[in-house]
């Protein structure tokens, strides 16, 4: 019987800009594959959101990686099946969903410390039978060696459209303008950064989904596994 080393579980891998759809994709395809699932994103936002509640600066790399190592993350469900994230033992789903959860975890990830203390944390979840792991540095970065690689996009004008209708729909107050130019800025941020910047792997499948209907952009992904992997 082979032996199961971490080499050896597959993982797709699946970057991309805020708002492209990157969360809706992966875990749709996570349940279509039976494969387990790692939101980085949220990851960050945590860090962030765990950091703000102890009111240390984001702009200190030290305070706020000593705070990375110390925070408990997990990944849940309610008794709908909806994702949940808790974080420190306290459900912060729907804070972690805000903009401004956003922009802090954006500004915390361009540190290296914190990027080196969550750099482990998130390769734990390389389990059998597989991974998709939803980011923005999962091909280049943490998973280098992944097989499996693509880097979702649209425009930021559709980007800004999904965001505004999805905070709405929750009942938040918003700005398409101000959705639109915090999208630019952190696209911007988010390129430019000297530690892992948002860029496709060189061996990644380029997959735009504006204009695109959420199934045909599942199945677009899904067609980047050989068909032994593909879903039953």
């Amino acid at each position: 019987m082979a032996t199961i080393t971490p080499q050896t579980i597959p993982v797709l891998t699946i970057d991309g800009p805020s708002g492209s759809g990157k969360g809706t994709i992966s875990r749709a395809v996570a349940e279509r594959l039976g494969w387990h699932y790692l939101d980085s994103g949220a990851i960050y936002r945590a860090v962030g959101l765990a950091a703000a509640w102890e009111n240390i600066d984001l702009s200190d790399p030290d305070a706020v990686a000593h705070c990375a190592a110390h925070t408990d993350i997990r990944f849940d469900k309610d008794g709908h099946g909806e994702p949940r994230v808790i974080v420190n033992g306290k459900d912060a789903t729907h804070q972690l969903r805000m903009e401004t959860a956003g922009a802090a975890a954006s500004a915390i990830a361009a540190h290296p410390p914190v990027r080196a203390a969550l750099v482990d944390l998130q390769k734990r979840f390389r389990q059998p039978p597989g991974l998709v792991a939803d980011g923005r540095d999962m091909g280049t970065i943490i998973f280098p060696d992944a097989a499996y690689k693509v880097f979702l996009t649209a425009s930021a004008e559709e980007r800004a459209k999904r965001r505004y209708k999805q905070l709405k729909e929750k009942g938040v107050s918003v700005n398409l303008d101000s959705l639109l130019h915090e999208i630019a800025a952190r696209d911007e941020r988010d390129a430019g950064r000297a530690v892992a910047p948002l860029k496709p792997a060189e061996d990644a499948v380029i997959v735009d989904s504006t204009g695109t209907a959420i199934t045909e952009v599942i199945e677009r992904v899904l067609a980047v596994l050989p068909r032994s992997l593909q879903p039953r």
